[in-house]
């Protein structure tokens, strides 16, 4: 079965419901976040399903390579920055295990799909 859309693979679905959740832990930040953690902890969720996006749609398995990789680096971006906000004590760690949980799936299904693309 070919795929069609970047809609029917499961790490953009997996990563689509990443951004649904940030959106909701950032609404819990204190309000002095809005204007720094709060926009970048949503562009970060973000780049990882416009990545996965772009990527799939371009026309060279080199340049989705790349793309997968920059997703896979805003998804590092992300944990370190729900991390952060643990520490500091704007979240706890219930608030951030499912996003985290899922943030791990979609690390290693980037994975797999970079190596099935590089073989």
């Amino acid at each position: 079965m070919v795929m069609k859309s970047y809609r029917e693979l499961i790490v953009w679905q997996k990563s689509l419901k990443v951004s649904r959740l940030v959106y909701s832990l950032t609404k819990k930040l204190p309000k002095e976040e809005i204007y720094s953690l709060v926009p970048q902890m949503r562009r970060a969720a973000a780049s990882i399903i416009s990545n996965i996006a772009e990527g799939h749609e371009r026309r060279s398995t080199k340049e989705y390579v790349q793309f997968l990789s920059i997703a896979n680096g805003s998804k590092a971006e992300l944990e370190a920055q729900l991390l952060m906000c643990v520490e500091v004590g704007n979240l706890t760690e219930e608030d951030i295990t499912e996003t985290m949980d899922l943030l791990k799936e979609v690390e290693k299904m980037l994975g797999a799909i970079t190596n099935a693309l590089e073989k």
